[in-house]
């Protein structure tokens, strides 16, 4: 199997029905796949050939959903860009992937011009301006109906980057599918006309929702930029059944003054995932959208891994603890704790997750070192400290390299980003190391408070050291009522606000 014939296929019986909306534009299957045809014919005609990698930097539109068409119906390898990333990291994205063409929104233009110049392979820079309409009209409408494999590579997805260069994580046609299916293992069934809600870009993790939701004759709605109040009126108007929330964007729904008026009653499935979710943030969204909630983790090099309903994150299981807990890990995949020399760990016991699955990573693009200490004998390496329980929960301790090393104590920051998220007052919070002449690292806190707040530093700081102990406590905290800064995806960077601390040193660990 692959992605193009089963797209092809459910374009075939649900002509009719409505595939994609965006704004205005509502499109059925039938429309939305002669467009994605088109546009295949119009990239074929540029002299593209099957395999070749092309590049796109754009947000939610009905050009995106073209592309995601096109690219299946003509067996391109779509390239997805982040729009916030800077030019540096288009250059390396495109180079090291060997982009033969860019397609570009027309609010992106300016961040391309005269890439082709630096980039040999680059052929072609294709802006989706005021031209792009009548162009299409004039391609082709005959299915090119190019040969797929399932091993062909359907889409390379980058890393963000964290630890030098971002990473390519290629994807067969095969492992997408795979990938999707898992996803949706434990979901209730999407019916014809179901609609999906796509409120991040799905060129990136919203686009894990569309394939599946498309196969079923679902409708993929997409916005192109997330705004609370419009969400949610949005969710009520047009009746949305699946949608995709990373906890910030749950976070800001949770302290919408009307939310808890509105009527969510057609949705089957609220997946909230990419960064853990605290549990004050998780009871407040219990409380508006009820038991339609599921959280699920896994990464860019294998997903998913673990996932839970509503019933099973907000149990009472004895040797668990479903709230802090991550899911459960899925029958199609393999989890484990492993060690610092790679041997599992039992129950109960923190190391590295490590996971396999059908859906994962083929390899890291021309980057055999970075495969190679990822994958081992057919495991990835996540990176993420974690534990998973006898009931089979599995809980993320945090990122290792986000680990502060206090006093030669391991403090988590999830730990108290979770403590200081329950007061009333926060909003939102990041918790990171900085730098102590007694101790070698501190916890630092910044922390989101209403603008009518009358709490305290000392205050928070006291609530941390009750409920976690004196050790764990910020040495600092700072208060601020503007929001922290976060990636394309909507996680919270805490990179970005540690690294002033720590101006001036070469390296961001420090020993006492």
């Amino acid at each position: 199997m692959n992605v193009t014939t089963l797209m092809r296929r459910a374009a075939q019986h649900y002509s009719n029905h409505e595939a994609i909306i965006y704004n205005d534009v509502r499109l059925t299957f039938a429309q939305a796949w002669i467009r994605g045809v088109r546009l295949a014919n119009g990239l074929l005609a540029m002299g593209l050939r099957p395999g070749d990698r092309v590049g796109v930097l754009e947000d939610n539109s009905v050009e995106a959903a073209d592309f995601f068409q096109a690219a299946a119906i003509a067996n391109l390898v779509r390239v997805p860009l982040y729009p916030r990333n800077g030019r540096a990291a288009h250059l390396h994205m495109l180079g090291h992937t060997n982009c033969r063409a860019l397609l570009v929104s027309e609010s992106h233009a300016h961040e391309t011009a005269g890439l082709e110049a630096e980039l040999p392979d680059l052929e072609h820079i294709f802006i989706r301006d005021e031209k792009y309409e009548p162009w299409l009209a004039q391609q082709s409408d005959i299915d090119p109906d190019i040969a797929v494999a399932a091993t062909d590579y359907f889409i390379i997805r980058h890393t963000g980057g964290t630890t030098g260069p971002s990473k390519g994580v290629a994807y067969t046609h095969k492992a997408w599918l795979a990938a999707g299916r898992d996803w949706f293992y434990t979901f209730p069934p999407v019916e014809p006309a179901d609609k999906c809600l796509h409120l991040g870009p799905i060129s990136h993790g919203s686009g894990y929702q569309y394939l599946p939701v498309w196969l079923a004759g679902g409708c993929n709605v997409m916005v192109d930029h997330f705004e609370t109040a419009a969400t949610l009126e949005l969710m009520e108007r047009e009746k949305i059944n699946f949608c995709f929330m990373v906890p910030t964007m749950v976070n800001a729904v949770v302290h919408d003054e009307v939310a808890r008026s509105r009527d969510f009653s057609a949705l089957k499935c609220l997946l909230i995932a990419a960064a853990p979710i605290q549990d004050a943030t998780a009871l407040a969204a219990r409380s508006i959208f009820g038991d339609a909630l599921y959280q699920g983790y896994g990464q860019t090099e294998v997903l998913p891994i673990s996932m839970m309903n509503s019933a099973q994150w907000f149990a009472t299981i004895d040797g668990s603890n479903p709230l802090r807990a991550c899911g459960l890990a899925l029958p199609f995949a393999e989890v484990q704790i492993w060690d610092e020399d790679d041997n599992p760990l039992p129950a109960n016991e923190v190391g590295e997750i490590v996971a396999r699955s059908d859906g994962m990573m083929t390899e890291f693009w021309n980057n055999p070192e970075a495969t190679a200490e990822r994958m081992v004998n057919g495991w990835i390496k996540t990176g993420d400290l974690g534990k998973l329980d006898a009931n089979g929960y599995l809980y993320v301790v945090d990122r290792a390299d986000d680990m502060i090393i206090s006093g030669g104590f391991n403090i988590w920051p999830a730990e108290l980003e979770n403590v200081l998220a329950g007061h009333a007052d926060v909003i939102e919070v990041a918790v990171f190391g900085i730098p102590h002449e007694r101790w070698g690292e501190t916890p630092h806190a910044v922390c989101v408070v209403k603008t009518d707040s009358t709490v305290t530093t000392d205050e928070l700081i006291e609530l941390v050291a009750a409920d976690l102990g004196s050790y764990k406590k910020p040495g600092s905290l700072t208060l601020t009522t503007e929001p922290l800064p976060k990636s394309p995806v909507g996680k919270i960077k805490r990179k970005d606000l540690r690294e002033p601390f720590w101006a001036g040193r070469d390296r961001r660990v420090s020993g006492s």
